[in-house]
């Protein structure tokens, strides 16, 4: 399958658009097989590590509710034929090279969901499944270790075998045998599925970010693809919007169509009085941090912070660049661009967001203020995922926006929530496994797929990360003097 063709069958027929053959499956009616090109080997299948594989996904079934279309099988190829799409404009060397440990090969990302469906969903729940390749459950797990050994995460840029091409075949096949196994699959295997593709839109958001930092390698400042025309946005000032504090309730709500289990449970925090920032740190403002001596002042910063300084690591955001003429240029998906000082500031560490607001007289909130408030701003509108505009943009005047600019830096560390207990078996390593030295970042970006933003959501990176995009929000004690005041 060339990159960027639509989800189809062995006979090429369109699986999302010729919804006739998602109700037909006369080409792999009865138990789905995969004609495979040598030994089969050892299948690697993981039994879940479940007791019982039909128990284990009726559990999973209540942690990740459907949120799913009335035809799931839409859903499927609709968040499948995505992942294809922002794929498309990278070519196959694009796709294989990895820029640092912490970026995977794009094709590693289509593998990897890919693999996600036949581990987990194909192998305990369709009757004489076969695994696409024996060897691709080793190259394709992420962090599984109940699957069983894997390849090292700093080393799939080493692996230029199976090819672009390949993936599209192994992707291919797993398809036409998801979208048979749809069109009979209970109420746990749906919420196995349902959890499968939200995991697959968390990985379109990684394969931008990874994308990214890939092309950024080049002195050429290729882009991923053109942006649309954009005026030089106008930078409005900050204001603050204030919260009496007391008892309030964070986490993830019994009506929301999908989440995650680190989003639960739903509990009581207690807060000071406090306020917070209408809108995120611009790129200005952050001018105005660097033209200080933000990043040659120890006393603004975390330990670790100022020895990354010190070492050369830290000395701008990540892809800003100085020119000769004394401005500031940024690498964009859209190619290199002038630094817009109303754009909200992008990809900082976790150290550079807390010198930065020890510099404004202000900190980072905590995640449970950073709920509390954003709860109370939610509209109607969600953000929209805009493949022609992959960058944050100013936040427009009498708006105040919480979502989908950047992911934005919290003082919280990433720990579970009362109560909070990992799901069985190998799908329970989701997220609990990394409750520890990282922070929770909330609000979603420019790059994250529609349905990933909402108030309970915990994104998470250790502090130096920085190639995600993302910025901060400030806050401050309630009663605190004004922004400058001596």
């Amino acid at each position: 399958m060339a990159r960027g063709d639509r989800l189809q069958d062995g006979r090429g027929r369109d699986l999302a658009g010729d919804h006739r053959f998602l109700a037909d499956r006369r080409g792999v009616r009865g138990p789905v097989r995969r004609v495979r090109r040598g030994d089969r080997g050892g299948s690697g299948l993981l039994d879940m590590a479940l007791n019982s594989p039909s128990r284990g996904a009726a559990a999973i079934s209540r942690r990740y509710r459907s949120s799913a279309m009335a035809d799931p099988r839409a859903r499927y190829c609709d968040v499948r034929e995505r992942t294809e799409a922002l794929a498309s404009p990278l070519g196959p060397e694009d796709q294989t090279v990895q820029s640092m440990p912490d970026v995977s090969p794009t094709k590693w990302h289509r593998a990897h969901v890919t693999w996600f469906f036949e581990e987990f969903v194909l192998g305990p729940h369709a009757a004489g499944y076969e695994p696409f390749h024996p060897q691709y459950a080793y190259l394709f797990n992420s962090y599984y270790e109940a699957v069983g050994p894997r390849h090292p995460r700093a080393a799939r840029g080493a692996v230029s075998r199976p090819t672009v091409d390949d993936i599209a075949e192994y992707r291919r096949s797993v398809d036409v045998a998801m979208v048979a196994l749809l069109d009979h699959a209970d109420e746990a295997v749906a919420g196995l599925v349902e959890l499968g593709l939200h995991h697959e839109q968390q990985h379109q958001e990684l394969l931008l970010m990874d994308a990214k930092h890939v092309l950024s390698q080049s002195v050429l400042d290729p882009a991923y693809r053109a942006f649309r025309d954009a005026t030089v946005g106008v930078s409005r000032p900050m204001s603050w919007i204030g919260h009496p504090g007391g008892l309030v309730e964070i986490g993830a709500t019994d009506d929301e169509a999908f989440t995650y289990d680190n989003e639960r449970p739903r509990h009581a925090v207690h807060l000071q009085p406090f306020e917070l920032a209408d809108r995120t740190v611009t790129c200005g403002e952050w001018l105005a941090f660097l033209a200080d001596g933000g990043y040659e002042r120890p006393e603004l910063w975390l330990s670790d912070g100022w020895a990354q300084v010190c070492d050369g690591t830290l000395e701008a955001p990540l892809y800003w660049r100085a020119e000769d003429d004394g401005t500031w240029s940024v690498f964009t998906l859209g190619g290199r661009q002038a630094v817009d000082p109303a754009e909200p500031v992008c990809h900082v560490s976790y150290y550079e967001a807390d010198a930065y607001a020890r510099w404004a007289d202000a900190r980072l909130p905590t995640e449970a203020e950073w709920e509390a408030v954003a709860r109370e701003h939610v509209t109607s509108e969600a953000p929209t995922f805009d493949l022609d505009a992959l960058h944050p943009q100013p936040t427009p005047a009498g708006r105040t926006d919480f979502f989908g600019g950047v992911w934005e830096w919290t003082s919280s560390p990433y720990t579970p929530y009362p109560g909070f207990a990992p799901g069985p078996g190998a799908i329970g390593e989701y997220n609990g496994k990394f409750m520890v030295s990282q922070q929770v970042l909330r609000g979603g970006c420019c790059a994250t797929p529609e349905g990933h933003v909402r108030p309970s959501y915990r994104n998470f990176f250790p502090p130096p990360a920085r190639w995600a995009f993302t910025g901060l929000r400030l806050a401050r004690d309630a009663g605190s003097p004004p922004l400058g005041s001596p």
